[in-house]
């Protein structure tokens, strides 16, 4: 699926005036093969909760780099019951455990080329298996542009060097716009969180990274 510049900054516009369960019905509303991600992080119930009110079949892809903390995977197995999620659940290949007996407990230095294997064995390989399983044309993702530099130059609608168009409905959310709706719905919160292949807040672990990324922002 590829769509021009030009498409993706009309889209959007269009989107922007959306509602973020109007931008997930627009979505769904293409009939391609959609799936959702989620990493079980801080507020990821949001997301969840919002595509599985529209379409509860829709596949929850959940790459697990089995170094979350146990306050993840608790949240993961209630809201995977509470909200009936289609999960499909990739690990890397090798275990946390056989990792750190033949590398160690060490994830390497960021923009160290032992970290960036790191990255792409825990993380970005599994989600390459997730695609070609799956097979998708439309991800929706729970990304927010006040989160990273980067994701600020992304828009509602961005397309993939993949081809895959991403869909972000939260956008245009506010932490406080995220803290409501949890409160609202009484969604679990994951409030002990560790992404190993991310070095700070702003640091991108790769999933949603592309030189080639078309932003179509508005």
């Amino acid at each position: 699926m590829q769509l021009s510049d030009a498409e993706l900054a009309d889209i959007n516009r269009q989107l922007g005036k959306k509602s973020s369960k109007e931008v997930i019905e627009w979505a769904l509303d293409q009939n391609k093969k959609t799936v959702v991600t989620t990493s079980f992080g801080f507020n990821s119930a949001v997301t969840l909760h919002m595509v599985t009110q529209v379409r509860q079949s829709v596949p929850v892809v959940w790459v697990d780099s089995g170094y979350n903390l146990k306050d993840a995977y608790v949240v993961a197995e209630e809201l995977i019951q509470k909200l009936g999620l289609n999960i499909h659940v990739y690990n890397p290949v090798m275990s946390c455990s056989r990792r750190e007996a033949v590398h160690g407990a060490n994830f390497g230095v960021p923009d160290n080329p032992e970290f960036e294997d790191f990255k792409y064995q825990v993380k970005l390989e599994p989600f390459q298996r997730a695609l070609e399983d799956l097979q998708p044309e439309i991800w929706i993702s729970g990304i927010r542009k006040e989160e990273t530099k980067f994701r600020q130059k992304l828009g509602i609608v961005a397309m993939d060097a993949r081809g895959i168009l991403k869909v972000s409905p939260l956008f245009n959310w506010t932490e406080d716009d995220i803290s409501e709706y949890m409160m609202k719905y009484n969604l679990p919160n994951c409030r002990h969180y560790f992404d190993p292949t991310k070095v700070d807040s702003q640091t991108e672990c790769g999933l949603h990274l592309s030189q080639f990324e078309q932003g179509g922002g508005i």
